[in-house]
């Protein structure tokens, strides 16, 4: 997923969450790739030293895939802690056709 490989060269932490948020929502509906996403948000947490978001991830880490498996998830939810656990988001325009939701 380009968004991931783009968050993992990022040069600025700013960067590489706002490609993380991106992937996330491009990842929500496979199980693998969401809960793999929610693994480099854990990542990104822990570099940081950010403890709530660290622990906001291991959450997201245990329900990823069977929200994926269910179609349980929040359409266009970041994956942050922020946003909120089921919290549905507007869908940004290049993403929501890209996802056929245009």
């Amino acid at each position: 997923m380009i968004e991931m490989k783009e968050a993992a060269t990022a040069s600025t932490t700013d960067v590489r969450w706002h490609h993380l948020e991106r992937a996330h929502i491009l990842s929500q509906p496979y199980p693998w790739l969401h809960t793999r996403n929610h693994l480099e948000m854990l990542k990104a947490a822990v570099k940081e030293h950010d403890r709530r978001e660290s622990w906001g991830q291991l959450i997201r880490i245990a329900v990823a895939a069977p929200g994926s498996w269910s179609g349980r998830y929040p359409v266009g939810n970041t994956g942050r802690v922020d946003a909120g656990l089921t919290t549905p988001m507007p869908l940004p325009s290049d993403l929501a056709e890209a996802l056929g939701r245009s």
